[in-house]
């Protein structure tokens, strides 16, 4: 065998066990829930949140109405037809400069899309992740939505006045419900749009789940829409008997007469379980298994299939690891209709409802009872239900059942809720299906259950004397239209909310826009006062407001400082309120393990018997666990910088926020180098601060102290720092203290950034050995050089002149500035 084939063997047994490595961590991740950690809807009857959903699901109320008199329809066609339908009201409204959309383009966009992208921001808001804060992010954005007679209508007016297909210019396919979502959050995950008709919804999470579990998102927006842009479906339906006469779904009941059309959008926040705990989010509940399948070939291409409907309920109940008994309740697909009813009914009944304890039978509901058939959307709508009975504990009543439909055989342990039922969670979690069935004969069955307790509670959040609350918004009147908003709520349901609750919300879960406001209070009538001046465009005392700087309000600049800044118990109290804090301080320590016998959370926290922070080696690896874990956290709450710099050893932490250095590679490099260090010069110098200019500071020492002492640091145009022999060191404190500018000394027990380091160069270089770092994902801004420096140049080379040369912190900070 030949060098050629030897390699090629070679890379053929590589390649396959990394496929078959690839494929045990699909299987892994498979195996993990995803969590629901975020939801916003809009729904006939003036529902514009899960809140007012769950009110009127709870008041048993029916959100029909009459027809749209907005939409230039032909009325005439429908005058004698069924009423009661459930039409969105601000369906046609949007705000297109807060997308940066021009009105021209908005005004050719599908009004779905719209409403998609509008409850996309919302639902991101409601999970606590500012929406600004994922640009870049690999998060996934799938839509269900039926092709609607809107593309329909701007693809012939293009064709029209160009003569060709012009509308996917113009944005108004379907594949741009996904996409547009994903161009306006700049999402760089899998962006899909699923149309399966009735069940686009529910496919579209399957496809999610698969692709959190798959890697190829780390967050999933999941969104479905269903807006009648024309009465065609409803003429066509009206046509052919398929509607209800009073325009209402009544669910396996045996008035049922037809289904009733709606309107609507829901948009889900989705991260697999460990994420979302590891990040400190809600969970809201959790999606244990799915399943998708499809009618094949049954008496009709539109008639549902009963077997068909059995095996995605059964493969659904094998992907959650749940056997029957153990899931409580289904909302079904329940659209009202003499046919589809009765086949679904019968297939819960073969599923759920054979060898089930009669005392405890399988309670079944459908939402369209309420909203009407929402279509698209249909499965996100029952979906929201039943987290929202899950979180009550309630199972709300089916609406229109007078009794269940005679065309089933109701015994056998299956019930409907025609009435609101208590659903105690009997030491178990809660469970439910969901389930949507198509006309394009798809059909999708989804196991969720109720979020452990420890996952439906946010940290406890500090509550100090003084509260920020920050506000922002793309316009000055949009941002006091906000603080109108917020002083309603105030009266409403955050009535009952404390001052530091809100301004925690306010500020890790709104995107910071240029329009900004801070008002600041220790009591609620200091924050009314201040958010009622705002919105009256009146001047307060505890209230600031301006336009930040830069076309997106950007700028911030992640600064690491040196050795010194460390105290007793900082980071205390992050370990224990901050998730994210708590585990990149983890991270931190799995890091580090190799070269430690001492952990780093017993140091933060001063636990008994730790390592104190008298000792060189402690003090910088908890230094840098403690700045890399707050820039961790920073980022969490949407604070992102444009660019990095590090005093002396803060630029091991700089470079790995930076990006150059990988966390285990930074972990290495401030462990190993110090060992030349305490070997070497530990004991020999130390250094001292002073407030005086570095002029000044160099003509002392030339004068005085010849090459025993050295400028250490430049850190401002009064701020000078100096290094060397520990009696030359003793001598200039006592000649500056008499002076009447003392200097301070520095606890650090050796003199960084002098000559003494030339003594370790050949030993420090060989422990460091090769170091190849990374380019940087932000500009690294150096100390040792006052510029930009590549993150390819930050060799081992490199960091024995950071300690070495001396830091010119000052430097560096103008050149940010310029």
């Amino acid at each position: 065998m030949g060098p050629e084939e030897k390699l090629r063997g070679y890379l053929r047994r590589v390649t396959g066990e990394l496929l078959e490595a690839r494929e045990q961590l699909a299987a892994a991740r498979g195996a993990e829930p995803v969590a629901i950690i975020g939801m916003a809807c809009r729904f006939p009857g003036g529902v514009s949140s899960p809140e007012d959903l769950w009110q009127l699901l709870i008041r048993g109320d029916h959100a029909g109405g009459g027809l749209p008199v907005d939409r230039n329809w032909n009325l005439g066609e429908l005058a004698d037809g069924p009423g009661g339908f459930g039409f969105l009201a601000d369906a046609g409204e949007f705000d297109a400069e807060f997308f940066e959309i021009s009105p021209r383009e908005a005004a050719a966009m599908d009004p779905q899309h719209r409403l998609l992208l509008e409850t996309a921001w919302e639902a991101l808001e409601r999970a606590g992740i500012a929406p600004d804060s994922v640009r870049g992010s690999r998060t996934g954005t799938y839509v269900g939505i039926i092709s609607g007679d809107h593309a329909a209508g701007v693809a012939a007016s293009a064709r029209g006045a160009s003569g060709q297909g012009g509308f996917f210019i113009n944005g108004a396919g379907a594949a741009f419900a996904s996409g547009r979502i994903a161009y306006s959050l700049d999402l760089h995950g899998p962006t899909v749009t699923v149309d399966t008709a009735c069940s686009s919804a529910l496919v579209a999470l399957h496809d999610a789940c698969r692709g959190l579990s798959h890697g190829d998102c780390t967050l999933a927006l999941v969104g479905a829409a269903a807006v009648l842009a024309t009465p065609a479906t409803l003429v066509e339906f009206a046509r052919q008997g398929g509607l209800a006469v009073d325009g209402r779904c009544k669910p396996f009941g045996a008035a049922a007469d037809g289904t009733a059309f709606a309107e609507g959008v829901g948009v889900l926040v989705l991260e697999r379980l460990s994420d979302a705990r590891r990040a400190g989010h809600e969970v809201l509940a959790v999606i244990r298994g799915s399943s998708v399948n499809s009618d094949g070939a049954s008496n009709g291409i539109s008639a549902p299939n009963g077997a068909a409907q059995e095996q995605v309920i059964r493969q659904a109940l094998t992907n959650a690891r749940l056997t029957p008994d153990e899931v409580d309740a289904v909302e079904a697909h329940g659209t009202g209709t003499t046919l589809g009813d009765p086949i679904e009914a019968r297939a819960l009944l073969a599923t759920y409802g054979a060898q089930r304890d009669e005392s405890r039978p399988l309670l079944v509901g459908s939402v369209k009872s309420n909203l009407g058939h929402t279509q698209a959307a249909a499965g996100l709508a029952g979906l929201i239900k039943m987290v929202l009975a899950m979180r009550h504990g309630v199972l709300p009543a089916s609406l229109g059942i007078d009794r269940p439909t005679p065309h089933v055989d109701w015994s056998g342990g299956v019930e409907l809720l025609t009435e609101a039922r208590p659903w105690p969670s009997a030491g178990t979690p809660r469970r439910a299906g969901v389930s949507s069935f198509s006309l394009s004969g798809t059909n999708a069955h989804v196991l969720i259950e109720e979020a452990p307790a420890a996952d439906t509670v946010r940290p406890d959040i500090a509550h100090p004397p003084v509260v920020p609350w920050v506000l922002s918004a793309k316009s000055a009147p949009a941002l006091r239209a906000q603080a109108m908003r917020l002083l309603r709520d105030l009266d409403g349901e955050l009535a009952t909310a404390s001052d530091s609750d809100i301004g925690f919300s306010l500020a890790t879960s709104r995107a910071t826009l240029r329009h900004r406001a801070v008002v600041v209070g220790a009591d609620r009538a200091a924050f009314v006062s201040g958010v009622t001046a705002l919105a009256d465009q009146a001047d307060a005392p505890n209230v600031a407001h301006g336009v930040a700087g830069g076309p997106d309000g950007e700028g911030a600049v992640f600064v690491f400082p040196g050795q010194g800044q460390q105290w007793a118990g900082m980071g205390a109290r992050l370990l224990d309120s901050s998730p994210v804090f708590a585990a990149r301080v983890a991270d931190c320590a799995a890091a580090f393990a190799p070269y430690l016998d001492w952990s780093i959370e017993d140091v933060l926290r001063g636990a008994p018997g730790a390592r104190g922070l008298d000792d060189d080696e402690v003090i910088q690896v908890a230094l840098f666990a403690m700045m890399v874990s707050l820039a961790a956290l920073w980022q969490s709450t949407g604070v992102h910088p444009v660019a990095v710099v590090g005093h002396s050893q803060g630029e091991f932490a700089a470079a790995c926020v930076a990006g150059a250095l990988s966390l285990p590679q930074a972990a290495r490099i401030v462990a190993l180098r110090n060992r030349p260090v305490r070997a070497g010069i530990t004991g020999r110098g130390g250094m001292a601060s002073v407030a005086s200019p570095v002029a000044e500071v160099e003509a002392l020492l030339r004068e005085r102290w010849g090459g025993r002492l050295t400028v250490a640091a430049v850190n401002g145009p009064s701020a000078t720092a100096v290094s060397g022999d520990l009696d030359a060191l003793a001598e200039f404190c006592a000649l500056r203290a008499e002076q009447g500018r003392p200097a301070h000394r520095i606890p650090i027990a050796y003199a960084s950034h002098s000559a003494q380091v030339d003594s370790i160069e050949a030993e420090l270089l060989g422990t460091l050995g090769e170091i190849e770092p990374a380019e940087t994902r932000v500009p690294f801004y150096s100390t040792v050089t006052a510029g930009p420096v590549a993150g390819s140049e930050l060799t081992a080379r490199y960091w024995f002149e950071n300690l070495r040369r001396p830091v010119d912190f000052a430097g560096a900070i103008r050149a940010l500035l310029a």
